[in-house]
């Protein structure tokens, strides 16, 4: 009997080593850390923008460069009806890309070449008439202008727009000639970005809450 006491004896105080090992190995883990994103001098015009909310409306086609003009609009007149927030309080930036980039560009460029635009985006105006100045930015009431005036800011896709100034240059032109004319010829409060999927990802680690407009 005494055998058998100090042999279950031995065992719990064995389990007891164990597990106080185990708690102490687990107490010297090292926590996980949290992922902060790399910061670029590029991208910190997305961190000056004031506003108490930020978000980032992702467009890449005529439809989407519309209705992320629209979409833009309802979040500053919603967050001031819903929350009695200003202008100012809404960090809003709205991504023209792919399809949607040529929208970007001012009434000029659109007069110049606004033809090489319409075909590359396969743009369709109701009258079916090729525009000379920019369909979202142009008339009485150009939408890019007065959301821009609210405070609202633009991704521009830089691929794309290289696209269209390899295009517009033609073979043995001077592609990187258009592209600067094209970047010195945004609508207010436009950024050229590498990408604008990229744009969308630096936003996005800068805060901002994505809304995908088509």
């Amino acid at each position: 009997m005494n055998r058998r006491r100090l042999l279950t004896g031995v065992g719990a105080a064995t389990a007891g080593l164990m597990v106080g090992g185990a708690s102490d190995l687990s107490a010297q883990a090292p926590a996980a850390t949290t992922f902060v994103p790399a910061r670029h001098a590029i991208d910190a015009w997305l961190d000056k923008i004031p506003g108490k909310h930020r978000v980032v409306l992702d467009s890449v086609t005529p439809t989407g460069a519309s209705q992320g003009i629209g979409y833009s609009n309802n979040v500053f007149n919603a967050s001031r009806t819903g929350y009695q927030l200003e202008n100012a309080d809404m960090a809003v930036v709205l991504c023209l890309r792919h399809d949607a980039t040529a929208f970007a560009f001012n009434n000029a460029m659109w007069a110049k070449y606004g033809t090489v635009f319409t075909e590359l985006t396969e743009y369709k105006p109701e009258d079916g008439v090729t525009p000379t100045t920019n369909p979202f930015n142009s008339g009485e009431r150009p939408p890019l202008d007065r959301l821009a005036a609210r405070g609202a800011h633009f991704i521009v896709c830089g691929l794309a727009t290289g696209l269209y100034a390899g295009t517009i240059a033609g073979q043995g032109g001077d592609r990187a000639a258009v592209y600067k004319e094209l970047e010195s010829n945004m609508v207010a409060n436009a950024h050229i970005m590498s990408a604008g999927v990229v744009g969308i990802v630096r936003a996005q680690e800068y805060g901002y809450c994505l809304i995908t407009v088509g």
